[in-house]
């Protein structure tokens, strides 16, 4: 090609020529305008990412998934701030047989992660004390007046009502389970109870209360609603876990043939009061039985729930045995204890002719009492006079009878049916009587080791009497511990050995049971799992309240698959058109400097003022 002079666009001293294949570089889009195609690029693949699947950048989702936690704390130890627009309120009242309770909760909006439980805690007063109130006695002494039930019940709910704020007091929802004391009337009884309590308390109380939300639930509930409450304060239902926590595999019930789900190891939990005994734990894996008779029995023991807001979700579906044993508490053992020794002392005296323990001189020596300690059960003519050996080992011998175990396998107290426990992989947790026979008098409350417990109950009960209360004169126990304690303690120590490792057939090397009365320092009420368990679904509401107001993390789902397309497809048209626009602005632009370099459009050549001219090659 040839050469051009372009004098004609520079100052005279400006002389220098260019090929004619330079001028189109010259006129080619500046950095400028290539950063901005490039910008309308970059924004039109955003935005598919961000509209069509619905992902956020990962900086973005940190942020808000930190700003959901911060603000989803709600603390055990400071004063509740009712005043805070984002709480929300439960009650539960638990109608006991000695009374009846009402726990008022609290908890923040749900995060929106469906995977997470409500943060539900219990509300406390300015004097950061839990708000608890208690009424006696239970509302099973008003089997004969029924309508007298809602008049029973008004202290406890006023008392609620003062420390809910009144504005909530329409979304808050109110339960009351009645248990053990409502158990055993007839039902007709209970339900002309329940039915006063339906009718009445919508008319003085705006609370949320259907009639569902009173009920008489079963010893099976209750050891879940334990069960539940105590893995909450554990964080168990937290499955994100570190290195180094206890995890296990888990058959997700009602759904053997998909892979097996790893998830944080739960605590079971075994409970021995003065009627009954309880053992809940989870059964991680699909449980078979020996016989149909055994499959049965099984189904009014295992219990299988979802805590989760979204039923379509595994992560929190449960597995869970419970069976509660009533006669086999601390009180009432002792009590089946000491009428076989009245009927066993009797039926000898008539056969041998005998008059062992008819006097104090004549005692019936009994292993399970301290070391000369003397004592009475029964009544006349059946009274009998006791004299304790205080031999810990031969109480124990004399207590297996009345677990009423059986050859069977796969059972525990009075031949009950219970799943194999991976005593390898399980932690347990003791409460009431676990407790206070190991902490009470002899003092090794905490990890339970069988070996020492045994050692040291068996010092115990082998102590003189007169030596025992010498050391409880001196403080030397518990506080709360008495004379009752005392004189008890040989026989609830053989008891609850027994009970743990014949009956639950608990090894001697187990090393993962500990005795508490509180977790993390406060006492856990099942009432906690009962209300974990029944509001399961309120995160849906949060979340659904969330979508609605356009929070920027969940308004893309309320567009549907489709319309997200068709909206993308809208923007990658404009941003089509504003490319093709600009192109066909940089077209004229190159038109027009082309037209001002050529010879007649010069000024200079037309007027003869030109510079020396160069030829053109061809």
């Amino acid at each position: 090609m040839g050469r051009i002079s372009f004098s004609c666009l520079f100052p005279a001293s400006w002389h220098f020529s260019l090929s004619s294949q330079m001028l189109p570089r010259l006129l080619l889009p500046s950095v400028r305008q290539l950063l901005f195609v490039g910008l309308l690029l970059f924004l039109l693949v955003a935005l598919y990412l961000f509209v069509v699947t619905g992902k956020l950048p990962a900086s973005w989702i940190t942020k808000e998934n930190h700003f959901h936690r911060h603000l989803a704390r709600v603390t055990d130890v400071d004063a509740t701030d009712a005043s805070n627009p984002n709480l929300n309120y439960g009650l539960v009242v638990d109608c006991g047989s000695s009374g009846s309770r009402v726990y008022v909760y609290c908890w923040p909006r749900h995060n929106g992660n469906p995977h997470e439980l409500l943060d539900i805690r219990q509300m406390r007063d300015q004097n950061r004390k839990s708000l608890v109130m208690k009424i006696k006695p239970g509302i099973s002494e008003l089997a004969k007046t029924p309508e007298k039930a809602s008049d029973y019940i008004y202290p406890l709910l006023s008392f609620a009502a003062e420390h809910v704020p009144k504005d909530k007091h329409i979304e808050t929802p109110l339960y009351i389970l009645c248990t053990a004391g409502m158990r055993i009337l007839p039902d007709s009884q209970q339900e002309a109870i329940l039915e006063d309590l339906r009718t009445d308390i919508p008319v003085h109380f705006n609370f949320l209360f259907s009639d569902s939300h009173v009920e008489v639930i079963s010893g099976k509930q209750e050891g879940v609603y334990a069960w539940i409450g105590i893995n909450f304060v554990l964080g168990r239902f937290t499955h994100a876990h570190n290195d180094g926590e206890a995890v296990i595999e888990v058959n997700v019930p009602g759904n053997d043939q998909q892979e097996a789900l790893v998830r944080k190891r739960t605590a079971g939990v075994l409970d021995m009061g003065g009627a009954s005994t309880q053992i809940a734990f989870e059964v991680p894996k699909t449980v078979s039985f020996t016989s149909p008779q055994q499959e049965e029995i099984a189904k009014n023991l295992l219990a299988e729930f979802n805590l989760g807001c979204d039923a379509h979700r595994t992560d929190h579906v449960y597995r869970v045995y419970v069976s509660t044993f009533l006669g086999f508490g601390g009180n009432t053992a002792h009590q089946r204890y000491e009428e076989s020794l009245i009927r066993s002392t009797a039926t000898r005296n008539k056969l041998l002719g005998q008059h062992i323990g008819e006097t104090a001189e004549f005692p019936l020596l009994d292993p399970c009492l301290p070391t000369d300690l003397q004592d009475e059960i029964g009544f006349s003519p059946q009274k009998v006079h006791l004299r304790g050996t205080g031999d810990f080992d031969q109480c124990r011998q004399s207590l297996q009878p009345f677990l009423n175990r059986t050859n069977d396998t796969q059972t525990s107290l009075s031949g009950i049916y219970q799943p194999a426990i991976d005593f390898s992989n399980s932690q347990f947790f003791g409460f009431s009587e676990f407790y206070y026979c190991t902490e009470d008098v002899l003092r090794i409350g905490g990890d339970y080791n069988a070996s020492k417990y045994a050692q040291a109950a068996k010092s115990y009960c082998a102590t003189r009497w007169k030596t025992l209360r010498e050391r409880f004169d001196s403080g030397l126990y518990a506080s709360h511990a008495d004379l009752h304690r005392l004189k008890n303690q040989c026989f609830k120590s053989a008891w609850m050995y027994e009970v743990l490792h014949s009956g639950f057939s608990f090894p001697t090397d187990y090393k993962n049971l500990k005795t508490a009365f509180l977790v993390y320092d406060k006492e856990v009420q099942w009432t906690l799992g009962a209300i974990l368990f029944r509001t399961r679904f309120l995160p849906l509401r949060d979340i659904q309240q969330e979508s609605l107001k356009g929070v920027h993390a969940h308004w893309r789902h309320s567009f549907s698959f489709v319309n997200n397309h068709y909206l993308f497809l809208v923007c990658f048209f404009v941003v089509l058109l504003s490319i093709i626009l600009y192109l066909l602005r940089l077209r004229r632009i190159h038109r027009r400097a082309a037209q001002r370099c050529s010879p007649s459009s010069v000024p200079w050549l037309e007027n003869g003022l030109g510079s020396p001219t160069l030829p053109i090659n061809l």
